[in-house]
């Protein structure tokens, strides 16, 4: 692309060490900006809001803006995905997202090729930023893992512990492995599209890679994980891939190792001093700030601020939070948080 010399996200995603770290925050373009709420108040149905290239172009626009982040992801949601696929996802207000669960014996129902069609407008919206962003600035694509996406699907919305579809990939291991296959290739395609119409990079989100015994991480985390990977790189695509297998712990080694991601992202949660030993000095990571640092604001979010950037000062590091930032944060405590990261250098 155009400009990417000068893209701090794309140096560190090479292994290069920035200083001060490029920042950009998840869920940056969201409900806690009065001008994302005044955009979403005009689009009820909030799937047809994520199709809208001209109203998803906006929102993803708003946080550059006012904060001149490094870094802009599309603005798009991870069950775009089934609902591309032929299931029914809708949202309802103030419970999140809501699926018609699918059984395993359902596969044959869902199609890869309709996926593809469906997502289109998902790359118009990139087009569509990568005309009017910044030259320095990179453009992010993502998807949802496919086992954080199968626990959407198969539980019908949220789960506690997914425990219903823990015990589905214990119980039909063919049947499951066979749904992991099917959002491998339907992401893998998502992505390339993504790439192609100019995202510089991608992220895999897994939010609910904890609380897996090493088997099952094995099977529904890194294997599925790898496909995408492998499924890019055998179109000869490049670009960098950042994986957040959320929870993970020490087996986001294995994962970093085994994968082929770029890049990892560390929640807030993990060990810091644990991970900044046991992770390849050279493995490019990214965040770990409590959101609810951010939203508390102060002393303890500069506090917070600089034990990060002491913690993995030396090693290519990219600022930014350990999940997505809450709908309550305030704007200005946002400002602070890039000032301080900025004024590290």
């Amino acid at each position: 692309m155009a400009g990417d010399e000068q893209k701090a996200l794309l140096k560190v995603l090479a292994g290069e060490t920035v200083s001060p770290p490029p920042i950009w925050l998840m869920r940056q373009a969201g409900r806690y900006l009065e001008e994302y709420r005044a955009v979403r108040a005009q689009q009820p149905d909030f799937i047809a809001f994520c199709l809208n290239p001209e109203a998803a172009a906006e929102v993803t626009f708003q946080p550059i803006r006012r904060y001149d982040f490094d870094a802009s992801i599309v603005f798009a949601d991870i069950l775009l995905i089934p609902y591309g696929l032929g299931q029914k996802v809708w949202f309802e207000k103030g419970e999140g997202p809501k699926l018609d669960p699918i059984a395993l014996s359902e596969l044959g129902r869902l199609s890869r090729r309709r996926a593809r069609e469906v997502l289109q407008p998902v790359s118009e919206t990139i087009r569509i930023l990568r005309a009017g962003l910044p030259a320095k600035t990179s453009l992010i694509g993502f998807c949802g893992a496919p086992w954080t996406v199968a626990t959407y699907m198969l539980e019908g919305g949220g789960s506690k512990d997914r425990f219903k579809t823990r015990s589905l990939a214990w119980s039909d291991p063919a049947g499951f492995d066979a749904l992991m296959d099917l959002l491998a290739d339907a992401s893998a395609d998502y992505l390339a599209d993504q790439i192609e119409a100019g995202a510089d990079t991608v992220k895999i989100f897994d939010s609910w890679a904890d609380g897996l015994p090493d088997p099952l991480f094995d099977r529904v985390v890194i294997r599925p994980t790898k496909r995408i990977v492998d499924s890019l790189r055998s179109q000869g695509i490049t670009a960098p891939v950042i994986g957040f297998p959320r929870g993970a712990g020490p087996q986001a080694v294995r994962y970093a190792e085994e994968t082929g991601v770029t890049a990892l992202a560390l929640d807030h949660g993990m060990d810091t001093r644990w991970a900044a030993g046991a992770l390849p000095k050279s493995l490019p990571v990214q965040g770990q700030l409590d959101p609810a640092v951010l939203r508390a604001g102060g002393r303890q979010l500069d506090d917070e601020i600089d034990r990060l950037l002491s913690a993995w000062a030396g090693r290519p590091y990219v600022f930014n939070l350990g999940h997505g930032i809450h709908l309550e944060t305030p704007p200005d405590h946002v400002a602070q948080l890039v000032e301080r990261v900025r004024a590290a250098g």
